[in-house]
């Protein structure tokens, strides 16, 4: 690739990237959330893949990292909608607004902050999806590259065992 895209993509990405962080913020009282959020985060890492390739990427990540990172997100996930079951009965109940009165006030109380744009879980769905979205485009990207750097051997074994 050229120089110029190398000293252009670095910034861009990281706009992109600051972009996606605060969408994901503010998904609960503005258009998007989690899922645009991480496809904008996906995009940025993309971006230097792409235009760096795997070995230079300022964002060197690991297959084991993007997989402990993908497992926290759908874990969290679960865990809100499984904390929602226990305390209110429905699955993915959002514990801090507590429309129906159901949650004990000191279950309440975790979720729920003095803000006129409570949300009470949605903001911290919103984190989780877009942790899972934003590994889940990034991985697909990551194993074409490293498909095309690395041949067959990528499939099974970690790029630091083929160098």
């Amino acid at each position: 690739m050229s120089t110029i895209l190398k000293i252009f993509v670095f910034p861009a990405a990281m706009v992109v990237m600051c972009l996606g962080v605060l969408t994901i913020l503010g998904g609960h009282i503005t258009p998007g959330g989690g899922f645009q959020g991480g496809a904008m985060i996906a995009a940025g890492l993309i971006f230097c893949l792409i235009v760096y390739g795997l070995k230079e990427s300022p964002f060197n990540l690991s297959h084991d990292f993007l997989s402990a990172i993908e497992s926290i997100g759908a874990l969290a996930y679960v865990f809100l909608g499984l904390a929602g079951l226990l305390f209110s009965g429905f699955y993915l109940y959002n514990l801090g607004v507590d429309l129906y009165n159901i949650v004990p006030a000191s279950i309440q109380a975790i979720f729920n902050y003095s803000d006129p744009t409570n949300a009470g879980i949605v903001p911290y769905l919103n984190f989780v999806v877009g942790l899972k979205v934003m590994v889940g485009l990034s991985a697909i990207v990551y194993a074409f590259l490293a498909f095309r750097e690395y041949g067959e051997e990528a499939v099974d074994e970690p790029i630091e065992e083929i160098e």
